[in-house]
């Protein structure tokens, strides 16, 4: 299941995506995130599901990585959806006592899955498209404004960065902790939900020394390298604003101007 999580990995590629200013893409990423939420109907939420798989297309990425990275988060969207069945109003299709499944809780279900579906899959062409160095810079770019409250920008990005960087380092980590217990003799996978967490204790220990050693030894490297955050710093690639960020905001729009206008003349359902 660990090895399943790829949020957070870069995969190098030409695709028009991958050229595109990575402020655009944290921006537009940020502004699609918001309009699955406002999806009212089947019909706006099939607009974004249409646009989303255009957007995975694009990258020239394969979908069966995607599909990996939902694998991991499976068992979550099932539970969240299983829960949202018992909420809603509608037709009563089955009850017991006071627990009760409606049409409205099949589609706030069906609502939910889809939505968490997407999220995941639009984030991670976020961070399969975009290399640590310029997700950095167009993070510290787009709060520059907060530099006149004396805050610094530069290291909150680069916090950020570093900690997005880090999940698939940590997942391998804990993979090959887990593997190690297991060739000792550790049972992680039979047993009741109590002994199955009582288990993972021999393996968040570990870790977390691990974490702190892997932390320690990137201070030192950036100190190494004479590393001084913000102040005075140049950038050997500058980030630029092309015809090819214009094109996407302008389909982005269209797109979202289109759930807006479906959502108007189509009855919510939720």
């Amino acid at each position: 299941m660990v090895r399943e999580i790829t949020l957070g990995q870069f995969i190098p590629g030409n695709s028009f995506i991958h050229k595109m200013d990575a402020r655009s893409k944290i921006v537009l990423t940020i502004a699609y995130l918001v309009f699955i939420f406002l999806c009212k109907n089947f019909t706006s939420l099939l607009l974004m599901a249409l646009f989303s798989i255009l957007i995975i297309i694009s990258t020239k990425i394969s979908f069966f990585k995607y599909l990996k990275s939902l694998k991991a988060i499976m068992v979550i969207i099932l539970i969240t959806g299983l829960m949202n069945i018992f909420y809603g109003s509608g037709e009563v299709l089955w009850q017991w006592w006071i627990i009760k499944i409606t049409t409205g809780g099949l589609i706030n279900a069906a609502f939910v899955i889809i939505r968490i579906s997407m999220l995941m899959m639009i984030s991670s062409v976020l961070t399969y498209t975009t290399s640590p160095t310029d997700l950095t810079d167009g993070l510290e770019q787009l709060m520059k404004p907060l530099t006149i409250f004396h805050i610094k920008v530069h290291d909150i990005a680069m916090m950020m960065t570093i900690a997005l960087r880090f999940i698939p380092v940590l997942l391998e980590e804990t993979d090959k902790i887990m593997n190690a217990q297991k060739s000792r003799g550790a049972d992680m996978e039979s047993g009741n939900l109590i002994h199955r967490i009582k288990s993972l204790i021999p393996v968040l220990i570990p870790l977390f020394v691990l974490s702190f050693r892997r932390a320690g030894d990137l201070a030192t490297a950036m100190e190494c390298r004479c590393y001084n955050g913000g102040i005075r710093r140049t950038r050997m690639k500058v980030l630029h604003f092309t015809y090819i960020d214009l094109v996407s905001l302008i389909s982005c729009v269209f797109v979202f101007s289109a759930v807006i206008a479906s959502n108007i003349i189509f009855s919510a359902v939720i």
